[in-house]
């Protein structure tokens, strides 16, 4: 055969849908989603049937996860080791199963999102309930077993699960282009749901909801809109409404603790921490002032996160906060999505549980059809033996008058007497009549003398009869489907009177959280900043009782709203901006907080040159100068910006800001260089331009001089500066025009 005689050709947008349409189910159906009759993925269904394979029972010693992962691999699950591990390590958690179906020795993680220890330390056992509910009876041919990945083996196509183990445990999982996630339920109500319906199989949904009341999480919670559950256990999908619970304890010192001691599901894990930062922010971001402390309490013994709040505080409307701006109410998406009959298929409560049912009958049918047989072969051998006695010895006559095993055989089954040695004519007569089955011949031969004892003839006939009674029983379970009914229903019983536990989640109609927030007071605070960049704020009271104090110890200090912003200019050109909100009021004396913490400045940017209210900066003009020489004035609402940081002006290479005034009705600039050279001139020189601008030369300077000072005056002002130990008064510097390159004072 050519090379291209072996090339398809075919289409290439067919060869990519049916690819994909492949891949996707192969995902679908043998990683992803559980199956309706055992509740299980592929992953977890080997990993358990390995366990018992391997003779891991609830009664045995533990034995090393890693032995089980390997195997399961080796055997069942070519995937990699990581999804067996984490599949081993899911179904011994309790805060995520409601029914754990391993039992983990060691470190298999907990609720706050710390991972299990590597599976080379950590063992594993079934538990009791996964052995008698899940994999009994699994010796019985009672489902299908299918051949395993390299054909070596065998594995069940499905476990034969008594209960329906996808509504106790409930599943989640992400396929291609779906997804199922199906809440945990009480293993007891969903017993009762189970046998209603076997009772009844045109109960509704809204019959079977007064046994299954709702969801029932392993962290407990309370699930708030109970009214919507109905539509959701119809319809196969939609969201529940959980919240954790909340306590309210008194503190010392008259402080109030709400205490979180149960959290929603699906907050287990890094949530936790994620839902403490989250409290934190709401007092960081001033959503509330009522937060003192923090800490998270919770242990072995359960979850406690408490809050303590102030003495004043309202304690419900903080509850109402956390509900409404945290993950302490949550809400949980239902899609009921599992294989059933090979297919996908997005299933109601009824439905799933008529699924598990009919399964379950399945199963026994099959059960009971092979317990039928083997009591019939029972029975078929009891009789021949027990026929065998009465004639004991014409047996043994015939076993000593034959050459060989099949002689002895032939002359049992058939009456052949050709070639054994009689006794006597009647014996020969006799021997001929026997028409034992092939069976029955095989038991004669094998009998042991013992069992002609008469106390053995009595027992074996008991035997017999025990044999009849279960005859009659498994015909009747097998014709009669109330009776296989009864049977299910009392496996159900006693499955839940040892492993049946209280319900944990509270299902209610909970009302809508309401945080009413206090009314934000709009005042007048002074912002204060030192030298090293420390910014706080303290109220108008605290300053004026500290005047003197305020003006001496910090570099900026002015009025701002508690509610306004400040804009800070640095050497590179930058604006800045700061939320007066994200300064805590504080004492005159408290530290302040770092300007790099609430803006994007960072000390490489330079020097801070000027810091103002930005609100009252907008609604004037501000004159720019820098070190190389230029200067120019901009319109204050060029800076108005929501952003954090803007670009204030433009600079040239190397350049820097050495000064950012405000201007109202001043008339002269004076501006002063490194190199000891003053030059005064007008201010109605300077051209207004955009903040995108350079400017324009203020001042000519020798190659290594800069502008190291700038200053502004009125007509009659009599400002003075120091300069070299002298007092210059800036108005009686020689007037001369911008770009002049001004008057050296010694």
């Amino acid at each position: 055969m050519s090379m291209e005689d072996r090339i398809i050709k075919t289409e290439y947008s067919e060869e990519m849908q049916k690819s994909f349409v492949d891949y996707a189910m192969s995902v679908i159906v043998a990683r992803a989603l559980p199956d309706v009759r055992d509740g299980l993925k592929p992953v977890q269904r080997r990993v358990l049937y390995d366990m018992s394979e391997l003779g891991i029972k609830w009664d045995k010693p533990y034995r090393k996860s890693a032995r089980i992962v390997g195997d399961t691999m080796g055997k069942y699950h070519p995937h990699g080791d990581s999804s067996i591990y984490d599949s081993l390590v899911v179904m011994a958690q309790d805060f995520k199963k409601g029914l754990p179906l391993v039992d983990g020795h060691g470190n298999f993680g907990n609720i706050e999102g710390d991972g299990a220890a590597a599976m080379r330390y950590t063992e594993a056992r079934l538990q009791k309930i996964t052995q008698e509910a899940f994999l009994s009876d699994l010796d019985k041919d009672i489902v299908d077993f299918v051949p395993n990945f390299d054909e070596t083996e065998k594995e069940p196509s499905v476990l034969p699960v008594k209960i329906p183990n996808i509504l106790v445990n409930g599943s989640e999982g992400i396929a291609v282009g779906m997804a199922t996630n199906i809440p945990p339920h009480n293993l007891g109500e969903v017993i009762e749901a189970t046998k209603a319906y076997m009772r009844d199989e045109n109960i509704s949904t809204k019959e079977l909801m007064k046994h299954i009341k709702g969801p029932d999480f392993p962290t407990g919670g309370i699930v708030i809109n109970k009214d919507e559950l109905l539509d959701i256990y119809e319809t196969g999908a939609g969201k529940i409404k959980l919240r954790g619970k909340v306590e309210i304890e008194k503190a010392k010192g008259g402080h109030i603790n709400v205490v979180i001691t149960e959290i929603p599901y699906t907050m287990i894990g890094v949530n936790i921490s994620k839902f403490l930062s989250d409290v934190a922010a709401l007092s960081e971001t001033k959503k509330t002032q009522d937060i003192v402390d923090i800490s998270n309490q919770s242990s072995k013994e359960g979850i406690r996160i408490v809050i303590e709040l102030r003495k004043d505080a309202d304690a419900d409307n903080f509850v109402n906060l956390l509900y409404k701006k945290t993950h302490l109410e949550d809400t949980f998406g239902v899609n009921m999505l599992a294989i059933s009959d090979g297919r996908p298929e997005i299933m109601g409560l009824k439905e799933i549980i008529k699924a598990c049912v009919d399964f379950q009958f399945e199963v026994n049918t099959r059960k009971y059809n092979n317990l039928l047989e083997h009591e019939k072969e029972k029975k078929e051998v009891q009789e021949g033996l027990i026929k065998a006695v009465n004639v004991i010895d014409l047996i043994i006559e015939i076993l000593r008058g034959s050459k060989d095993r099949q002689m002895a055989k032939d002359c049992l089954m058939t009456g052949k007497t050709d070639g054994i040695g009689f006794k006597s004519k009647e014996s020969k007569i006799m021997a001929s009549q026997l028409m034992f089955t092939e069976r029955q011949a095989n038991a004669i031969l094998e009998m042991r003398l013992y069992k002609l004892i008469g106390l053995e003839l009595e027992a074996l006939i008991k035997e017999h009869d025990q044999t009849m009674s279960n005859i009659y029983k498994y015909e009747d379970i097998l014709d009669r489907r109330d009776s296989m009914a009864t049977v299910i229903m009392q496996e159900l019983d006693s499955i839940k009177k040892e492993f049946g536990k209280a319900r944990k989640t509270v299902i209610e109609n909970g009302e809508e959280a309401v945080y009413k927030e206090k009314e934000f007071e709009v005042m007048d605070v002074y912002y204060l900043m030192d030298r090293f960049g420390y910014a706080k704020l303290i109220d108008k009271a605290t300053y004026e009782r500290n005047v003197e104090a305020c003006e001496s110890e910090f570099r900026y200090c002015f009025t701002v709203k508690n509610n306004g912003r400040v804009a800070m200019f640095t050497e590179d050109g930058q604006m800045h901006v700061i939320k007066a909100l994200d300064l805590p009021m504080s004492k005159l004396r408290d530290k302040g907080t770092p300007v790099d913490n609430v803006t994007n400045y960072k000390t490489e940017d330079g020097n801070i040159v000027y810091v103002c209210n930005m609100d009252e900066m907008v609604l004037g003009r501000l004159l720019f100068a820098t070190k190389g020489g230029l200067v120019k004035l901009v319109q204050g609402l060029e800076f108005e910006t929501t952003r954090k940081t803007i670009a204030s002006t433009k600079l040239g290479d190397k350049d820097e800001v050495c000064a950012v005034i405000p201007v109202t009705d001043e008339k002269n600039i004076i501006l002063k260089s490194r190199n000891g050279y003053f030059l005064r001139f007008q201010i109605e020189e300077i051209s207004t331009l955009k903040k995108v601008s350079q400017g324009v030369r203020a001042m000519k300077l020798d190659a290594k001089d800069n502008v190291e000072e700038v200053y502004i005056t009125h007509a009659q002002d009599d400002k003075a500066i120091d300069h070299n130990g002298h007092s210059i008064v800036l108005n009686t510097i020689k007037l001369q025009k911008r770009d002049a390159k001004g008057t050296k004072i010694k």
